[in-house]
């Protein structure tokens, strides 16, 4: 059975290879780790202190969100 997965594997991979693709590895922080939470309210909090320290940014970004145009969103 496992021959079978990959062998289905490796031709769906030669496929892709075929279509000019090519394989990349990425690797993304661990949610599951201890601490993963509590970092992510830390690093959150960084930057709301630092959005609300900042005078000038609600100002930027109201003017950024006007130069959008709706019929592109």
């Amino acid at each position: 059975m496992s021959s079978n997965v990959s062998a289905r594997v490796k031709k769906r991979r030669d496929s892709l290879r075929a279509a000019g693709l090519r394989p990349v590895q990425i690797w993304v922080p661990d949610t599951r780790r201890p601490g993963f939470l509590d970092e992510c309210r830390r690093q959150s909090m960084v930057v709301a202190k630092a959005d609300a320290d900042d005078a000038g940014l609600h100002g930027f970004m109201e003017e950024a969100l006007a130069d959008l145009d709706p019929a592109e969103g």
